[in-house]
């Protein structure tokens, strides 16, 4: 088990959770419920410490070399977050009315033969601050340390930050399936989990196809400033996409990024400077998968789902998923705040997304990886640059 990566072990705790609760056994349901329980306690006292561990920190590292390149990287990467949110948003609200039946998702607590079962006991984990604080401590510390330049906060978050990312990969990952499996061992229990799995199959593949779109969009635009053919700038970046769907990891892939953007002809400088830049503060395939997933949820829950409530969400997003950590779901964590305080998840839901972000994660940093390719071009162009060369061969 050890040796598989975290996708093939949600999808075996999902299997194992449908089948414990195929049994009808409340004993053993009960027994997982109470383990979520004080799990889900515990996600919920670590979030205030995420955000701050990571986007402090992440708002800080974008002090270094700060200038007028790092202001137009940074605010064309925030731009292409909220474009990607917003297409997600109107797509979904156009077309999930066809596939999914509002309040499907509703528990009947009415029939205690199918209703969600509690544990048998629980655990009080207050944390230690409100997210909506927590934000704002992050947002001024991380400021505060790309202004000051100074080294000791700066340190000190930074080693927070190993802190933290220590904790989500020793402690939550490991534990995810077990808690994964309590939920839909739950919901199968109470009947429902036949309806998410017909239902986010759906999802799922719209979300593929908005990954799609928005890829030829960011590459679209890329290629018409910078008078480049946008198929053959993205079809060169095919082995970043593939390798990311690997990695599930936007670090891990910038070699591979790296190599295939300046194979688009951008030059080495802004290669060498946007890549590893847009690797932490770009993420329009995350932000799609995020959005999508969230007002399925919703959705399904009978939860209002609006226009204003939904934009400030995606705003928010291109915010707290700064440098988001590098581990196998790391957007999700980083938003789990925003989930909880902006659209009201409870910590069921936001479990519940977890396990749908993860299934699609690795398609969704692969669309981010292959957006910053765009990106760079983006900013080639508004660096004064041309493209160098442009390969009608994709290179392996």
């Amino acid at each position: 088990m050890k040796k598989l990566g975290l996708l093939p072990k949600l999808i075996i705790a999902i299997i194992v959770g449908i089948i414990i609760g195929k049994t009808n056994s409340e004993f053993l349901v009960r027994v997982l419920a109470t383990f979520t329980g004080i799990f889900g306690n515990f996600l919920k006292f670590v979030i205030p410490l995420i955000i701050i561990g990571f986007v402090a920190p992440g708002i800080g590292e974008l002090g270094k070399g700060a200038g007028k390149l790092l202001g137009i990287t940074t605010g064309i990467a925030y731009l292409s977050t909220i474009l990607s949110g917003s297409l997600a948003y109107f797509v979904n609200s156009t077309l999930f009315k066809y596939i999914l039946v509002p309040g499907s998702l509703s528990f009947n607590a009415a029939n205690p033969e199918h209703s969600l079962v509690s544990g048998y006991f629980t655990v009080d984990m207050p944390p230690i601050m409100e997210v909506m604080t927590a934000l704002l401590i992050a947002f001024t510390l991380g400021i505060g340390i790309a202004i000051v330049q100074g080294t000791t906060i700066k340190n000190f978050m930074n080693e927070f930050q190993q802190i933290v990312e220590g904790i989500i990969r020793n402690i939550i990952i490991p534990l995810l399936p077990i808690h994964i499996a309590g939920i839909f061992a739950n919901m199968t229990y109470a009947g429902e989990v036949a309806t998410i799995i017909s239902v986010f199959s759906k999802v799922f593949i719209l979300i593929l196809i908005l990954h799609f779109s928005i890829l030829v969009i960011q590459y679209f635009i890329a290629g018409t400033l910078a008078g480049g053919n946008p198929f053959v700038l993205l079809k060169n970046m095919v082995p970043a996409y593939f390798t990311a769907i690997g990695t599930q990891s936007s670090a891990a892939t910038i070699p591979v990024t790296l190599r295939q953007t300046k194979v688009n002809g951008v030059n080495d400088g802004i290669a060498d400077f946007a890549v590893p830049l847009c690797a932490t503060i770009h993420l329009s395939g995350s932000t799609i998968t995020l959005v999508s997933c969230a007002m399925a949820v919703m959705m399904l829950h009978n939860m209002p789902v609006t226009f204003v409530g939904m934009i400030g969400f995606i705003l928010m997003l291109g915010i707290t998923m700064v440098a988001a950590p590098g581990v196998p779901g790391g957007a999700v964590m980083a938003a789990l705040g925003i989930l909880e305080t902006m659209l009201g998840f409870t910590p069921t839901l936001t479990s519940l997304m977890i396990a749908l972000y993860i299934a699609q994660d690795s398609f969704g940093t692969a669309c981010n990886v292959t957006g910053d390719g765009a990106i760079a071009i983006i900013v080639n162009k508004f660096a004064g640059y041309k493209l160098q060369k442009e390969n009608d061969s994709v290179q392996f």
